[in-house]
């Protein structure tokens, strides 16, 4: 079998990803490029005699290397020479998309255009002739519409055509105009010179970027031989061309090569049928109102976190039941099979891995919910217009909306928002943006205030999570009105432009790859960080310290670790969680927050499944675990009603509480003399609040800098005991909790 290595570019929103997600299904893994923080998706698929392997390249506009993302686009085509390049462009923004079409072509590179997003462009009444397209570019073009999977088999034929027939890259120039084509002449002929130079790169593009005055490009050239004749000549033609133009160079080349797509668009696009004023433009009217388009963002937000705590409830006691009882029953058995029930080992496994690493499984319905709802905003467009309705009030904090998309990244998780602040051309603003987006709630937070919401707020479980969340907005928008009166006073205001892509029905494909994706990543750190740290905890909980006890049969508060926890526990104990085990697991949190979780299992000394009336062989098990999982979907049908606050039924199902719900309720009630509500709910606000996980926190000392990484870092740890503080003691005198 052939392989062909095809490369993927496009403009972001051009349907780029959701492609190659349909082309490579299953078969593709997510990683880091080479020395860079920047995601990279590979992929494959066999068609006919050949295996494609795909390379889906970051979303850009251009290939300018202003930032990482078009730096890498360039270098991987310039230097791993895939056989073939797809560029996806969107056809009702057809124009400015074939700007980074038309860069690829000059690279001299072999092409076929996919043509995505037709279905949009029909509705909008461009009638695009694709034949006159294909003719001016010289590249094949295909007409697709990837989120309802139309021409995706042409467009497979078409690689393997194109790469049957060993073609190498179509002729491709732009017309420059004499002046501009006279210093290109003269830089060629140059560049011929030095044949090392003129193999390393097109000397055409080459030309054309030295005369742009690529920095990345000419700094490359300076440490190679012969590379500072080359300068020297470039610097003598763009003198040349600026005083002819009096305009700087890169602004003569960008017009004409905009002159050029614009004269072809002209030729191939017929809008005499177009409609002015779209269905998303109709839309837009109301979503991004000046006035009510922020409390529609906020509506968005409640509705997401409602649907999530509301409907996974059910699926939480399913996974619960099954972990706590067939699977540490079926381990349990296994041991004792093998002579080690009852020993230390079976301790370690049940006591320490399973309830561990089976207390934060217990959340994944939570966060498959979680990113379902998140993935149905981002495929519908609409999380684009959460950026530009946030402008206005990012403009309070002195920075815009470009800065609050690396915020809305840090939902999920805070290490690619951090990445994500290099967006930012500003250093003040990407330090201040860095800041702040710690206090966006992640998503490993959220199985804590999904347990503590269950545990004391049950009947509210949805409005306490979506509280959670609004504070940390609220906190942010605070703390960055502070800072940019103190520390970042008099930094200068950026402007702000975006696209914001048309509104679209999401796809199922595309949803189930954005959930499985985030979900697996959640999973995954169960079965590596989540798993380590519960071993450790387990073996420092089996060490005693006090009451002559013997290895692995000490009371947890004879060890080691509630021991070194106790040391932490009286500046807590203001806060009202005045017990080791709250302060072991906020400790641990430094880890993972999703540790927080597994570590209570832990330290709360949950049943065991020997304590559980659990069935006695594994049919019967296995019939228990299917029914269960039918109740939990009966149970999630009727709740969906609720989520709109209409109780169709007319029936309220309290949840039976877990184990681990009763020990926590009865460590909180007993910690904070029976205020557990309140203690509660300022534990969760010093869980939102206060220090992010390691690995973000080495995100932020990469970004920021190791100044600013201490700043933050003790910043809010004091803030968060601050405001834990402020809700358990003022919660007191107003007599609540």
């Amino acid at each position: 079998m052939k392989t062909l290595r095809v490369a993927l570019a496009g403009n972001p929103n051009a349907g780029k990803s959701t492609i190659f997600n349909a082309l490579t299904g299953a078969r593709q893994h997510v990683g880091n490029w080479p020395g860079k923080t920047v995601e990279k998706k590979e992929g494959k698929f066999r068609y006919g005699d050949y295996e494609i392997e795909l390379v889906d390249l970051p979303g850009t506009y251009s290939l300018t290397a202003y930032s990482p993302e078009e730096m890498i686009a360039r270098d991987y085509i310039i230097n791993e020479k895939p056989d073939l390049v797809v560029t996806v462009v969107d056809a009702a923004n057809l124009e400015r998309n074939l700007y980074l079409a038309v860069q690829v072509l000059e690279l001299e590179v072999p092409i076929i255009m996919a043509l995505n997003m037709s279905d949009v462009a029909d509705a909008r009444g461009l009638k695009i002739d694709q034949a006159g397209l294909g003719a001016g570019l010289n590249a094949p073009v295909v007409r697709t519409a990837a989120s309802k999977g139309d021409g995706l088999d042409a467009l497979r034929d078409q690689i393997v055509s194109f790469a049957g027939k060993q073609q190498t890259a179509a002729p491709f120039r732009i017309d420059y105009g004499s002046e501009i084509e006279r210093e290109l002449n003269e830089l060629e002929t140059t560049i011929h010179q030095h044949q090392h130079i003129a193999e390393q790169f097109p000397v055409r593009w080459l030309a054309v970027k030295l005369l742009e005055g690529d920095d990345d490009i000419q700094t490359r050239l300076r440490v190679v031989e012969g590379g500072m004749e080359v300068l020297v000549q470039v610097n003598n033609s763009a003198d040349k061309l600026e005083k002819e133009f009096d305009d700087d160079v890169d602004v003569i080349v960008a017009d004409e090569r905009y002159g050029w797509i614009n004269a072809l668009v002209r030729k191939t696009v017929d809008r005499s049928r177009v409609n002015r004023l779209t269905r998303s433009d109709q839309v837009d009217r109301i979503v991004t109102h000046r006035l009510f388009g922020i409390p529609i963002f906020f509506l968005a937000m409640w509705a997401v976190f409602k649907l999530t705590a509301d409907v996974s409830a059910p699926y939480l006691d399913w996974v619960d039941g099954v972990i706590s009882g067939p699977i540490s029953n079926w381990v349990i058995g296994l041991l004792s099979l093998v002579g080690l029930g009852g020993s230390w080992v079976e301790s370690l496994f049940v006591d320490g891995i399973i309830a561990g690493v089976g207390g934060v499984m217990v959340f994944v319905p939570v966060m498959m919910f979680l990113y379902l709802a998140l993935a149905l905003l981002e495929d519908s467009g609409y999380m684009a217009r959460a950026a530009f309705v946030m402008d206005r009030l990012m403009h309070a904090i002195g920075l815009h909306g470009k800065s609050f998309l690396p915020m809305l990244v840090g939902f999920g998780c805070t290490v690619p928002a951090m990445y994500a602040t290099r967006t930012l051309e500003n250093e003040k603003d990407r330090i201040l943006t860095g800041l702040l987006v710690p206090f966006m709630s992640c998503g490993a937070r959220l199985p804590v205030y999904v347990l503590f919401a269950a545990i004391f707020f049950p009947q509210n479980a949805g409005l306490v999570v979506f509280s959670m969340y609004f504070l940390g907005i609220l906190t942010a928008i605070v703390l960055g009105i502070i800072l940019k009166n103190s520390l970042f006073k008099g930094k200068e205001e950026s402007t702000f432009v975006m696209e914001l892509p048309p509104y679209r029905l999401p796809s199922l494909r595309s949803i189930w790859f954005h959930m499985w994706e985030r979900t697996y990543s959640f999973m995954r750190k169960a079965w590596t960080i989540i798993m380590a740290t519960s071993i450790v905890i387990w073996f420092l909980l089996a060490i005693p310290v006090r009451g002559g006890a013997s290895f692995a049969d000490t009371d947890v508060s004879n060890s080691a670790f509630a021991t070194v926890n106790e040391w932490v526990t009286p500046a807590l104990a203001p806060l009202g969680f005045n017990s080791w085990q709250a302060s072991s697991a906020l400790m641990t949190g430094f880890l993972a927050k999703e540790v927080v979780v597994s570590t209570m299992s832990q330290v709360y000394a949950v049943a065991g499944a020997e304590e559980v009336a659990a069935p006695t062989t594994f049919f019967e098990d296995l019939g228990e675990i299917v029914t269960s999982f039918v109740s939990a979907t009966g149970d999630t049908i009727k709740s969906l009603p609720l989520i709109v606050g209409i109780d169709l039924l007319d029936e309220e199902a309290e949840e039976e509480p877990t184990a681990l719900m009763h020990a926590v309720r009865a460590g909180f009630d007993e910690s904070s003399n029976g205020h557990g509500a309140l203690a509660a709910l300022a534990f969760m606000v010093f869980v939102l609040i206060y220090t992010p996980c390691m690995t973000a926190v080495a995100a932020e000392k990469q970004e920021l800098g190791a100044k600013w990484m201490w700043v933050s870092i003790i910043g809010q740890l004091t803030l968060a005991w601050l405001m834990a503080f402020a809700v358990y003691q003022g919660g007191l005198l107003l007599g609540l909790g």
